[in-house]
């Protein structure tokens, strides 16, 4: 693979570190402001939903930029933010910080699976566009507990510091890496941005929107609850629970590989098989969700099957929006955060209503079957997609 690639993952790490470590900073950071920790979480809903903003807004800015330009300035945006945060005096200040460093998040990852496809050969595109996902999925397994023991020992700022020379390097590495165009990319041309619009003229494309909305979500919304599943009903400590989260990481980590790798072979069929497993494991995992062996099994598994969707979830609608694929590729990126709130939302729902410490995961079980279903329809209107290589011709002709 082209050591480029590694460049979009060191940016995807920054990025995974920005998003999820604050999580376990959220006590020193809300007794530094003086504020709830209910209002310290608002750092966390108001990056999710800025990510979505952002996903949509930056990348039809950016349609009409040199992608690598554009990649370059994202990361400008993100270091910037990053620092905002890490000098922040108030909470208003913080807020602002993790809004701008937010921004970027979307854009990034939907112009950089774009120029992760053209840089390999069509038939490896699901397998690069999972090495730049594969920082955000190490931010989770490495960084996040680094981070966290990085800002508990001295202080929370240093971890936003830390995350801003992350950036730098980042910002450096797509500088010196990323070709400013391959042979395969369109000329940027007046219309653009009217061209991106019209790939969401396929309902193709919807629905590979609604597929992600769904079978992502329907993870998330197990995992959102996890540590009170893991304390409450498993039985484990919550000094254990980090460490525990860490196999989850591992799982994410292995999925994105292993799924890319499926993808570029058989696209539906490999995503087809993937809804249905995760189904089937967040439903033993809330059946099993008391004996703790069985626990770990199921929290790597729900962790791997469910980030395994993600490469190929990314590359079907980039297929799918034929010769303007940047702008769709944000709004799927913008689809994961919708399913985030989804999952965690319909999660909180089953709580609210004193279902128990499992009902998440039935609920997640109950969204990721929506998904697949939604993408049963989707191949059936294709033809029988998930009975053959799919989409060859569409990925030989994808101009990225």
């Amino acid at each position: 693979m082209p050591v480029a690639l590694y460049a979009l993952a060191i940016g995807g790490f920054g990025i995974g570190l920005t998003e999820f470590v604050i999580m376990g900073l959220l006590p020193e950071v809300a007794a530094d402001f003086r504020v709830s920790e209910t209002a310290a979480g608002y750092f966390i809903s108001g990056y999710a939903l800025s990510v979505a903003i952002g996903a949509i807004i930056l990348t039809a800015a950016l349609t009409r930029i040199d992608r690598k330009k554009a990649l370059l300035g994202l990361m400008i945006l993100f270091i910037a933010g990053n620092l905002v945060s890490a000098v922040a005096t108030d909470y208003t200040v913080m807020m602002l910080g993790r809004i701008i460093a937010a921004l970027c998040h979307g854009a990034f990852f939907g112009i950089g699976s774009v120029v992760a496809a053209q840089l390999v050969a069509p038939n490896k595109k699901a397998g690069a566009i999972s090495i730049m996902f594969a920082g955000l999925t190490i931010s989770n397994v490495l960084g996040v507990p680094l981070g966290t023991m990085l800002g508990q020992a001295a202080g929370w700022r240093s971890t936003f510091w830390a995350i801003t020379v992350i950036g730098v390097l980042a910002f450096i590495g797509i500088m010196l890496l990323v070709p400013a165009r391959t042979g395969s990319e369109e000329k940027v041309l007046p219309g653009a941005l009217r061209r991106e619009f019209s790939a969401f003229r396929n309902p193709q494309v919807w629905l590979s929107i609604l597929v992600t909305i769904l079978g992502y979500g329907g993870m998330f919304g197990g995992f959102t609850y996890i540590a009170f599943t893991l304390t409450e009903v498993s039985g484990f400590s919550s000094a254990t629970v980090p460490w525990l989260l860490i196999l989850f990481g591992v799982g994410l980590f292995i999925g994105n590989i292993v799924g890319g790798k499926a993808a570029d072979k058989h696209l539906g069929r490999t995503l087809l098989i993937l809804l249905s497993a995760l189904t089937v494991v967040l439903v033993v995992f809330a059946v099993t969700a008391g004996n703790p062996v069985m626990t770990i099994i199921s929290l790597v598994l729900m962790g791997g099957f469910g980030f395994a969707t993600v490469p190929g979830l990314q590359l079907r609608i980039m297929a799918y929006a034929d010769q303007a694929p940047t702008l769709a590729s944000g709004a799927n990126i913008a689809a994961f955060n919708i399913g985030n709130a989804l999952g965690a939302w319909v999660g909180g729902l089953t709580l609210a209503a004193g279902l128990g410490y499992t009902s998440p995961l039935w609920a997640g079980a109950a969204v990721t079957v929506l998904g697949l279903l939604v993408l049963l329809l989707a191949l059936w209107f294709r033809g029988g997609e998930f009975s053959r290589k799919p989409l060859a011709k569409a990925k030989q002709e994808l101009v990225v």
